[in-house]
Parts: structure tokens; C-alpha cells; sequence
């Protein structure tokens, strides 16, 4: 651990050292590089430099513990200043521990998901339409922001499957452990003999991809251009701006009818498109490097239950790390960090047993 902290001390000076350099200052492009890689780097280095104050205090107090020439009742002062001196040096090393952990690259990038109905018909596409409500309230809480890409509603105001981007610092860190089938036990409001039924929803988070990452060859495309349809009324619209991309390598279809505008579809298309197929290849080289270990919180494999919404019980089961919440209103108004602090917490214990 101390290796890699005095590495990061390093670095730290180095890169101090090098803003006050007059040519970096002409290089906007290097110097906001340099900026960016500073912050990473910062939040380490202060933890650090408090690991190391602290731990001279505590050796301070010992001595003074060891001291005859000093009072009982200093002495107990002090005694009682090093016991809660103790415990905060123990939680300032596991900060540490986890601070060092390797990093996402994906954490701080928007996501895209995509929300499709399962076993459970209309019904099932009526939860599509709660999770859908319940993660842009989350995103509103959060400061940000929520675009839609493609929706296929039913006529009682579910979704078949909708895509959507979120946009914001840290999305893809907090979103990505929702992927994953949601599974809803509740009497149907289409149901009149008040008998409950299971039905499954499943979600796809993906980071959003930058272009430099994925090349995609236009002659692989696809593009076909379709009627936008809808609920009906004023959803439908009459002129062929809805795109329809196909990859023609993998077979991935991405459709994308949201917007009037032809160009604006497209565009939107290309990014859901481009980040389906950024995850595929991160999903393939995931597996290739760790096919035998699961981790505790799952492999984000969307056949993968992860989670039950008990509407009689208003309960929420997390299966993975066996959290029981009973606060589905608060949960599915976009109360979700209750539900992701935990997932966090036990995902970084797995990575701390590893490292």
C-alpha cells in the first residue's frame, strides 16, 4: 500500500511542478490534461498527508502515555484523545484501501439504458413505465439529465422497451449495478379478481462511448427510415423521420424515433448503437479475463434477477447481497441511493479481498 501512495506522492509533485512550466500554459490542451490528472490524483494525496499527521500524533501520545513526569489526570485526557485518535486512523486507512482500488474507466461517463417489458405482458410493461419514472426522478435528485432515445409505449401508458441517456458526473457508477431482471409482485390494475401476479422487466446500462473508442465502417450499416408510431393521436407522425440502424456484422438493431428531425434520430441512433457495441467487446474481454468469478453483486448480465418489487408487502429484495428494504414508495419515487450505497459498499469489500 505505501509503494503505491509514495507513487502517487510523486506523481503529484511532478505534475505540481510541471503547471508552473510557461510552455504548458501555451498548450491548452496539455495543461487541461495535466488539470484533470491532478484532481484524480489530489483526493489520495490529501488522505495521505492526514494518514501521516495522524499517525505522528498517535506515536506523540504513546510517548506522553510513557511520561511519569505527567499527571494522572493528563494523562487520562490524553489517554482518551489517542483512543479516538485510534479509530479514526483505522477508518482513514480503509478510505485509503479503497481510494487505491483500481478504477472503473466507465464511472464517470453518461449511460444509456434500455428498459423492455419481459414475462408478464401489459402488466410487465407497465413496470417498464415505473422503473423508467423511477430512474429519471433519481437522476433529478442527482442534477441530471435524462433524454429520451426511443420508446415503444402500449395504450395503457406502459413501455414494450424504452432507451434513454443520462447525463451527468458519476452516472455510470451509481446506475451500473441496475442491470439486471427487476421482477414486480402486485395485482394488476387490469386484473379484477385482486390476485397477484410476477411479472419481469429487464435493464440495460450501458457507458455511454466516445468516438475514438469504437470505428465503426459505414458500409456495415444499415439504415432504414420508417413512420414514428405511438399511442396515437399526437404521437404519430406522418412523415418518415424514425431510423432504423443495423449492424450487419453483429446483427445489433438500433431504432430510434423520438425526435422529428431524420438527422437528430440518426444521431441519437449512433450513440446507442455505439455503445451496445462498446459493451459487447467489454463484456467479451470481462469474460475472457475472469470466466470462473462471479461477483457478489453480479455480472450485470441482464438475464440475471437481481431484484423484486413486493407491492403487498411493500417490500424491495435485493437478491444479490440479500438486502430487504421495506420502502418501496420511497424507492420507486427515486429514493435509490438506499438500495445503491449498499451494492457499492459490497462490491468494493469483494475487491478489497482480491487486492
Amino acid at each position: 500500500m505505501f509503494d503505491k501512495l509514495n507513487l502517487f506522492l510523486k506523481k503529484y509533485e511532478e505534475l505540481q511542478t510541471k503547471l508552473y512550466d510557461p510552455a504548458l500554459a501555451a498548450d491548452v490542451d496539455v495543461y487541461r490534461e495535466t488539470m484533470k490528472e491532478l484532481s484524480e490524483i489530489e483526493p489520495v494525496v490529501n488522505k495521505y498527508k492526514e494518514y501521516t499527521a495522524l499517525k505522528k500524533e498517535i506515536e506523540e501520545e504513546k510517548e506522553m502515555l510513557y511520561d511519569n513526569s505527567q499527571s494522572n489526570e493528563f494523562k487520562e485526557m490524553v489517554r482518551s484523545e489517542l483512543c479516538k485518535n485510534e479509530k479514526l486512523f483505522d477508518e482513514i486507512t480503509e478510505e485509503i484501501k479503497i481510494m487505491l482500488l483500481p478504477k472503473d474507466p466507465n464511472d464517470n461517463r453518461n449511460v444509456i439504458m434500455e428498459i423492455r417489458g419481459g414475462a408478464g405482458g401489459e402488466e410487465a410493461a407497465l413496470f417498464s413505465g415505473v422503473l423508467f419514472r423511477m430512474y429519471c426522478m433519481y437522476a433529478e435528485q442527482r442534477g441530471w439529465k435524462t433524454e429520451i432515445l426511443n420508446a415503444n409505449e402500449t395504450e395503457l401508458g406502459g413501455f414494450k422497451e424504452v432507451s434513454f441517456m443520462i447525463t451527468g458526473t458519476g452516472a455510470y457508477s451509481r446506475l451500473k449495478f441496475e442491470s439486471g431482471v427487476h421482477r414486480v409482485q402486485r395485482v394488476p390494475e387490469t386484473e379484477s379478481g385482486g390476485r397477484i401476479h410476477t411479472s419481469t422487466v429487464t435493464v440495460a446500462v450501458l457507458p455511454e462511448a466516445e468516438d475514438v473508442e469504437i470505428d465503426i465502417n459505414p458500409a456495415d450499416l444499415q439504415i432504414d427510415t420508417y413512420r414514428s408510431s405511438g399511442a396515437g393521436g399526437q404521437h404519430i407522425n406522418k412523415t418518415e423521420s424514425a431510423i432504423r440502424i443495423t449492424h450487419i456484422p453483429t446483427g445489433t438493431v438500433v431504432e430510434c424515433q423520438d425526435e422529428r428531425s431524420q438527422y437528430k434520430n440518426k444521431d441519437k441512433a449512433m450513440k446507442v448503437l455505439k455503445s451496445r457495441l462498446l459493451e459487447a467487446e467489454r463484456k467479451k474481454q470481462t469474460d475472457m479475463v475472469a470466466s470462473d468469478r462471479k461477483a457478489q453483486v453480479g455480472t450485470g448480465d441482464r438475464s440475471e434477477r437481481i431484484r423484486t418489487y413486493n407491492y403487498p408487502q411493500g417490500r424491495v429484495t435485493d437478491h444479490r447481497i440479500g438486502l430487504t428494504l421495506y420502502r418501496i414508495d420511497d424507492i420507486l419515487n427515486g429514493d435509490l441511493d438506499m438500495v445503491i450505497d449498499p451494492l457499492i459498499t459490497a462490491d468494493r469489500t469483494e475487491k478489497l479481498k482480491e487486492s
